[in-house]
């Protein structure tokens, strides 16, 4: 792989892409803008529901949408009762407000530990979710940081803070999902463990 550096910001790295694509003629398979990819990351939703059909709300995170945009399309055809929420960070909170204001919001510089949530919707991620989500749930940084220590020392899993966010925002929900089987979407295990301290606090 040939790493190429940018600005830690969406139009930086869409730019980035730009240039080598021009100068390499490589094709860009996106990370969540893609009907393939988003295809294929619904079926972690669907390998969840066929193991646990019941599941009353199913639980993934969302930076760009890719994953929330299948788990939702996933959902809606396997088990359309069960309820599909996305969670994400508080301060990197542009899928929930783009949801809200009815289009999505790509100008903003989040600052999270959650750095694989940092992108935001692209129109496609917008509409899917808009369509097959029941909403975006938010946690804080600290709350994240107390789930993923949770799933580190409970379940032995390695898992980052982007993944964590999805437990973190069912601790914070509590009253909302008490009594009630969820599914939780652990989407990636990123950890630079030279942070970890600080991380898991």
């Amino acid at each position: 792989a040939r790493i190429v550096r940018c600005a830690p910001t969406m139009q930086a790295r869409d730019a980035a892409v730009d240039d080598v694509i021009a100068q390499t003629g490589a094709r860009l398979i996106h990370p969540f803008d893609d009907p393939w990819v988003i295809a294929g990351q619904g079926t972690a939703a669907m390998e969840l529901l066929a193991c646990t059909p019941s599941l009353a709300a199913l639980i993934a995170p969302v930076g760009g949408g890719g994953l929330l945009s299948g788990s939702g399309i996933t959902s809606r055809s396997i088990s359309p009762r069960t309820e599909v929420w996305g969670a994400e960070p508080d301060a990197a909170r542009d899928a929930h407000d783009s949801l809200a204001a009815g289009a999505p919001i790509t100008d903003r510089i989040p600052s999270t530990i959650c750095d694989g949530l940092r992108g935001h919707l692209s129109p496609r991620t917008f509409r899917l979710i808009a369509r097959d989500a029941n909403g975006i749930l938010l946690a804080g940084e600290d709350q994240i940081r107390e789930a993923m220590r949770l799933i580190w020392l409970h379940l032995k899993l390695v898992v980052e803070p982007s993944s964590a966010v999805a437990l973190a925002v069912v601790l914070r929900q509590r009253e909302r999902f008490a009594e009630r089987e969820v599914g939780i979407v652990l989407s990636g295990g990123n950890v630079d463990f030279a942070a970890l301290g600080e991380l898991l606090g």
